[in-house]
């Protein structure tokens, strides 16, 4: 006596597809109209726009510079363009991914704030370029704003000093009574670092780290220790920059 196969072992299930399977096999996009490509790019440009404005103004160094805010511009626009061109289309996906493969870009950022502003620019474009006009619309002002806050509120500033200073005195020279009218007149917070001969054990070359009262004039404090130490060499270097001030 033959007992009947149970259905549900009698019929065979077809075998899940794979992630490469269904992006082939998946349908192409609708592909943008004129007027959708125009409003892409202007909307993309106007947030990059924005993303530039905000690294100009909460930048704080020495070295800003205009070639790398157009470029911002440029990065952001250009990564909506791509994105419009290989949506819903995998063979040139992999062919634009395959010619970008194959380019160096080379360039010594100031700060490491620098990488993330360049970050930015890119997800503005990928979201524009993605039409996530909405997303794009309400984050990235959302974004901007944040980083300007933190940057007028000063926020995670560290109590390091500001400036490194560096003064020659004889060996002669009791610096700790010398220099203690100028600290204490000009200088919020002082730390000495080192203390080294030099020429010969002439000189002693003394190494501070130092941080300025608000609205401490830096010739002024410049001036002061020359007379303390007898015009000989004084030397402030900002922390993290390449502003020097020298004085001999």
């Amino acid at each position: 006596m033959t007992l009947p196969f149970p259905a549900c072992f009698a019929a065979t299930t077809a075998p899940e597809p794979d992630l490469f399977t269904q992006l082939l096999s998946a349908p192409p996009a609708t592909p943008p109209a004129a007027t959708e490509i125009l409003f892409a790019i202007v909307l993309s440009f106007l947030l990059n726009a924005l993303v530039a404005c905000t690294y100009k103004r909460t930048y704080r160094g020495t070295r800003y510079s205009q070639d790398y805010v157009h470029t911002l511009l440029i990065l952001g626009t250009v990564v909506t363009l791509v994105i419009l061109v290989v949506m819903g289309n995998l063979a040139t996906a992999f062919g634009m991914f395959a010619a970008f493969s194959i380019i160096r870009f080379r360039r010594n950022v100031g700060q490491s704030r620098d990488i993330g502003f360049i970050f930015l620019a890119m997800a503005t474009g990928l979201a524009v370029g993605a039409r996530q006009y909405l997303l794009a619309g309400v984050t990235v002002p959302l974004v901007c704003a944040f980083v300007f806050l933190l940057s007028r509120a000063n926020l995670f500033s560290s109590f390091k000093g500001s400036h490194l200073l560096r003064i020659r005195v004889g060996t002669d020279v009791d610096y700790d009574q010398a220099f203690a009218g100028p600290f204490a007149q000009h200088l919020a917070q002082q730390s000495l670092k080192s203390v080294e001969t030099v020429q010969a054990g002439l000189m002693t070359e003394l190494r501070y780290e130092v941080t300025l009262k608000d609205g401490a004039g830096v010739g002024e404090f410049m001036r002061a220790l020359q007379a303390a130490n007898g015009n000989n060499r004084v030397l402030l270097t900002c922390v993290g920059e390449q502003s020097v001030v020298e004085a001999e």
